[in-house]
């Protein structure tokens, strides 16, 4: 390929082509050092930040205002418990469970939720803003009041135990004979990190190659303007619908991994809060930015157990009687009120601005290494 033709590389690419080998090898070998408690952790911020995703796909890039995550990620998360459950009778009635292998049953569920969104579509294609926000509620609190109440299904108020997920053999749970590497036995929690983190991957590399594709261009278009992105030939739609069916598939995927992380599905986990939390992980972290999504997730995930790690050195605010949760909504309250003030790009645009900074600082370098070098020319000449 000719010189021209090839993207020249800048001093932030190989940064940024740096920090992510970096940030690679330290997720991969975390589980040798830290313990089971972080491990877990880090398994439900991988979980819901593929929720996340697609939801900051749908809404951050396509422009859909929808609270409707919750609904699609009880629905994977209850699709999988009852498809890999077995069968029980209890005193409040029997227990339906298929018995499907795991991994069957969490392909069941993440198809289950995307036909559920892909119902959803067409009324969601064509409703915007507070409209497609209420309509989208709605589904919040009929997948709470099913929870509560087919309880052959989940299991009623209580919930219900989700399956131990097994691949290739391997037992994602307690085991006689697990696996020692360095050491360091891996159990439940540290192929539970791993899961999570080979399902992020994926769906942050799918994520982004879709941004950058035709359809991609075409959701910010439709976010931007649906009238121009009509007028130059695309299916507004057409592309809404999709982008829905898309998000609801992310949510269900994301509803799997959070049933495996929490151990069971109860009827509180999938409710109106959870929506609130999602906004708040797609505003931090930044609208329409995957990596941004991901950030934001971890950030309102794992801020409330770090300030309970470290609640003996906050007794300076837990003496008022304020709890290190309470002060973790504050926290974030205040970061989505800056972001919102200051940075509505939020955490992805300050990354972005360091970027366009070290392009800046190299070219600027650059430019001054031509200049000595014509000046060191002519002086020769001379």
């Amino acid at each position: 390929m000719p010189d021209i033709l090839r993207k020249k590389r800048t001093t932030f690419d190989y940064v940024k082509a740096g920090s992510l080998i970096v940030l690679a090898v330290i997720l991969l070998i975390l589980p040798l050092y830290i313990s089971t408690y972080w491990l877990q952790l880090g398994f439900l911020v991988s979980s819901l930040a593929i929720g996340a995703i697609g939801l900051n796909i749908l809404t951050g890039t396509a422009g859909q205002l929808s609270m409707a995550h919750p609904f699609f990620m009880g629905l994977g998360a209850l699709s999988y418990v009852v498809l890999a459950g077995e069968p029980a009778e209890t005193s409040l009635g029997p227990i339906i469970g298929f018995g499907w292998p795991p991994v069957l049953a969490m392909v069941g569920g993440v198809i289950i939720a995307g036909i559920a969104g892909l119902i959803f579509s067409p009324l969601s294609a064509r409703l915007s803003g507070i409209y497609l926000a209420v309509a989208s509620l709605a589904l919040v609190f009929i997948g709470v009041h099913v929870l509560n109440t087919a309880h052959a299904l989940s299991g009623g108020f209580n919930g219900r135990a989700a399956p131990t997920f097994e691949l290739f053999g391997l037992v994602f749970g307690a085991s006689e004979n697990p696996i020692v590497i360095l050491g360091v036995p891996f159990g439940k929690a540290e192929l539970h990190w791993y899961l999570g983190l080979v399902v992020l991957a994926i769906g942050i590399w799918f994520g982004k190659n879709l941004l950058k594709s035709r359809t991609g261009r075409a959701l910010k278009l439709i976010d931007s303007s649906p009238l121009t992105a009509s007028v130059v030939g695309v299916e507004v739609m057409e592309n809404k619908g999709k982008v829905f069916f898309l998000s609801s598939i992310y949510a269900g995927m994301g509803g799997v991994l959070y049933a495996l992380a929490i151990g069971s599905i109860a009827p509180q986990s999938f409710d109106m809060n959870l929506s609130l939390e999602f906004f708040a992980m797609i505003v931090i972290g930044g609208l329409g930015s995957i990596g941004g999504a991901v950030v934001g997730a971890a950030f309102v995930i794992a801020l409330p157990q770090v300030l309970q790690a470290n609640a003996a050195a906050l007794t300076f605010i837990t003496q008022f009687g304020i709890t290190t949760a309470h002060l973790a909504n504050y926290i974030y309250g205040a970061a989505i009120i800056l972001v919102l003030i200051f940075k509505p790009t939020g955490i992805a645009g300050l990354w972005h601005d360091l970027g366009k900074w070290i392009r800046r600082r190299s070219k600027r370098d650059s430019d001054d290494d031509v200049d000595l070098e014509t000046k060191s020319v002519v002086a020769i000449a001379k």
